[in-house]
């Protein structure tokens, strides 16, 4: 394990391996750098990259300094480019591709981003969260009801049906790891607020852009999920689109990996 200082102070672990230009993974909601398809994916790319694997702040081996702001997220991701020597390809997922299509368009010096599903909510006729979903998360944590939050996060949030809660309580170890990262979900929710209530994206919003981008989905995820990334992708200056056959929303490392190795190295 390393680790970076951001700027406010708070540490930043990751982990390095393999050789080549530096190219970062960004986890997701619930992510951390030791989840094993993070694992599997930087070992996928090690052969051809030096990949760094972050816990993200609030989370794993990282610190959390308060308050909280994706301010200071981005701050978070510049500390490890810096580690990673000045700039760096970037990969995220959902929230995390949030977090790294902010942080480009803020300046943070990134090479080519590739971005899986970002959850934006783009159909203004389909579902989306509660207009009070960030606060009503921060109250729940505010009162320590993580369990309360993580299944509020999956089905108002995520759009989970009730039984795949049902089923992963019922996965008392799986559902542990989730409760314990139940206080940074608010960080996530935050990073897209404003962004879930059905409205078309701006491209004006992302103008100071001027890394290339991919925006990926799984040909089988939900459809607000693939009309989100065909939006994203078209509002985005210079990005490009494209929906994998067969996958979904928690994709294959190893049909993934190919696809990164071809865009970052190509």
């Amino acid at each position: 394990m390393h680790t970076a200082i951001s700027r406010d102070g708070t540490k930043i672990a990751y982990d390095r391996t393999g050789d080549g230009p530096a190219l970062i993974l960004v986890s997701g909601a619930f992510g951390y750098r030791t989840f094993p398809g993070l694992v599997e994916l930087a070992g996928l790319l090690a052969g051809r990259f030096t990949v760094y694997n972050y816990d993200r702040r609030g989370r794993g081996d990282s610190g959390d300094t308060a308050p909280y702001s994706p301010e200071r997220e981005i701050e978070d991701l510049q500390a490890v480019v810096d580690a990673a020597g000045g700039e760096a390809y970037v990969w995220g997922l959902s929230s995390g591709a949030v977090l790294a299509l902010k942080a480009a368009t803020h300046g943070v010096p990134i090479k080519k981003l590739a971005l899986y599903e970002p959850p934006f909510v783009t159909d203004a006729s389909g579902k989306h969260p509660p207009a009070d979903f960030l606060e009503h998360l921060r109250t729940l944590i505010r009162d320590d009801e993580r369990a309360e939050a993580v299944k509020y996060f999956m089905t108002k949030g995520m759009g989970a049906p009730w039984f795949v809660i049902l089923i992963m309580r019922a996965m008392r170890g799986v559902w542990q790891r989730l409760a314990d990262l139940a206080h940074t979900l608010p960080y996530d929710a935050e990073l897209l607020d404003g962004h879930t209530a059905g409205e078309p994206l701006r491209a004006g919003e992302w103008a100071g852009l001027t890394a290339p981008a991919l925006v990926l989905d799984g040909a089988k995820s939900p459809a607000a999920l693939r009309k989100a990334a065909k939006d994203l992708a078209a509002v985005l200056p210079g990005a490009k689109h494209r929906s994998l056959e067969g996958r979904k929303h928690t994709v294959s490392m190893a049909v993934l990996a190919p696809v990164l190795i071809d865009y970052f190295a190509g």
